[in-house]
């Protein structure tokens, strides 16, 4: 059956996206294209209340260029919507229609509840929160939408017209920014928290940010840090960080603020203001980091159109993250009996070294993920299979998962079999040394407990383990030979034995 296409367009105060995607009956869809244009919509609109002629040429100017696309790409459902530099503007009626009619097809001025829906939709689908006290935030251009939520209740929804570009043109004028501007930007966005939420003390886990200044702060973080991620979707900035690259932006001037690695050019006029938000927003409600939703409002309009067709829930999201990495494994045809039989010694074995090693719960996460998902390469050919699971799986979209652990997870599977960590392997080299430590010791887990299964069969059944300090002896319980097994365990012990620094026997009961 032929996947009908559906194409997302958010006009916002800084930017026009259009996001092209194939959906499928189950529900999910497959993004094909990704266009931005920066338009600048709320360029002088604090003070003017119009939106200027040269923004409206830009803007009839992207979406020219988006018509051409979706009739390219054969769409058949467009879902358009304009946000706050529209809502705000005299002239923002007129805009709408002329866009509409150039489109060919309506775009929807929405408010700003139903902005925060939208990003309570992507932010739902892109991250597990059960059991946690959370906010949604969505910085844009002219508005800020926040959703409080505990797992997946959303409980209230807000909208402040705290944008970053209306915060640049109404608050920070001087280059370098002036420290009197800075400390009243501050003061305005504390009061408009305090007005919005008076009376309510909230206090949250963490905050789901979405929009150009979440991303930008992450790839600026990710720099800082150093690390070599495929994405930063999913990925956590903790509120230290935003403290350190607030400070860093304050005493730079444009200029230098255009070098900043990371930071987009055409961002840097108005990164400050961004920063200042999400800064002044994790000391309103007390959160220590802030995950980056990559998607935001555009996925929230594609989950929308999704139900619109009427494809089963119209949602993406997986229930855990087990259902997302099951889901892989399918996708890429791996023995799920060989991967849960794998899959169940290692944890055993984790489990049994976990007091002694000091293991830790987020690192059994990272094992059994990696475990059932070993063998996902075969997908590509057996040759080299290892390396295939690897770049397989640093590029899936796992559920549950951020970045950095993706990346674990994929070297974890990439060591189950043939050579060990080496000087010559960049990626594991590129780790933080607790990582590599990491990778080295589930690894080790994972490459043994593969051994234990050589013949895809489950013969061997129960796995327990004596444990002195220079020593460890594996007793495995079976109902027939295991020789074999025993061999293929042998064989790949390496590893093992050089991360816990111990030499490995096994014995039959």
């Amino acid at each position: 059956m032929k996947k009908p296409r559906i194409a997302a367009i958010d006009i916002g105060t800084n930017s026009i996206r259009c996001i092209i995607a194939e959906a499928s009956q189950e529900g999910t869809f497959k993004i094909l294209d990704d266009e931005k244009a920066t338009v600048r919509l709320g360029e002088g609109l604090a003070k003017t209340g119009v939106i200027s002629e040269a923004a409206a040429n830009r803007a009839l100017e992207a979406i020219r260029r988006f018509k051409m696309l979706v009739i390219g790409l054969n769409v058949e459902a467009v879902e358009a919507v304009a946000t706050s530099a529209v809502r705000t503007a005299t002239n923002g009626k007129e805009l709408i229609a002329t866009l509409s009619k150039e489109l060919g097809h309506d775009i929807k001025v929405i408010s700003g509840e139903e902005e925060a829906e939208l990003t309570a939709a992507s932010a739902l689908a892109n991250f597990d929160m059960y059991g946690k006290r959370y906010a949604m935030v969505d910085i844009g251009g002219g508005s800020v939408e926040i959703i409080t939520a505990y797992g997946n209740h959303v409980e209230e929804f807000y909208s402040l017209d705290l944008g970053a570009v209306v915060m640049t043109d109404s608050f920070l004028i001087t280059d370098p920014i002036a420290e009197g501007e800075l400390r009243m930007l501050q003061r305005h966005i504390r009061d408009s928290l305090k007005r919005t939420f008076t009376g309510k003390k909230i206090s949250v886990d963490s905050l789901i940010g979405s929009g150009g200044t979440l991303t930008a702060i992450g790839c600026m973080a990710m720099q800082m840090r150093k690390d070599n991620y495929v994405s930063i979707h999913g990925s956590e900035v903790l509120r230290a960080e935003v403290v350190h690259l607030l400070a860093m932006l304050i005493h730079r001037d444009l200029k230098e603020r255009r070098t900043v690695p990371g930071l987009n050019q055409d961002r840097a006029d108005i990164i400050v203001a961004g920063v200042v938000v999400i800064d002044e927003l994790m000391r309103f409600f007390e959160a220590n980091r802030v995950l980056v939703n990559e998607r935001g409002i555009r996925e929230g309009l594609l989950i929308k159109a999704v139900k619109r067709l009427g494809f089963a829930a119209g949602s993406r999201t997986a229930p855990t993250w087990r259902d997302a990495v099951k889901d892989f494994a399918v996708s890429c045809h791996v023995d799920e009996q060989h991967a849960t039989h794998v899959a169940g010694i290692a944890l055993t074995v984790f489990d049994v070294l976990a007091l002694p090693y000091g293991l830790k719960a987020s690192e059994r996460k990272l094992l059994e993920a990696a475990a059932i998902l070993h063998d996902s390469g075969y997908f590509i050919s057996y040759g080299s299979h290892h390396k295939h699971s690897y770049h397989l799986i640093r590029h899936a979209e796992l559920f549950g998962f951020t970045p950095r652990e993706r990346e674990l997870i994929a070297q974890i599977a990439r060591y189950h079999r043939k050579s060990l960590p080496k000087r010559k392997h960049v990626a594991f080299q590129s780790l933080k040394e607790k990582d590599q430590i990491a990778v080295a010791r589930l690894g080790g887990i994972l490459r043994l407990a593969d051994g234990l299964d050589r013949r895809r069969n489950g013969l061997v059944q129960e796995v327990s383990c004596l444990i002195s300090e220079t020593a460890m002896i594996f007793q495995l319980t079976a109902t027939e030979d295991i020789s074999v097994e025993m061999f293929g365990a042998n064989a790949k012990k390496d590893l093992f034995e050089k991360a816990f620094d111990t030499t490995v026997s096994f014995t039959t009961s």
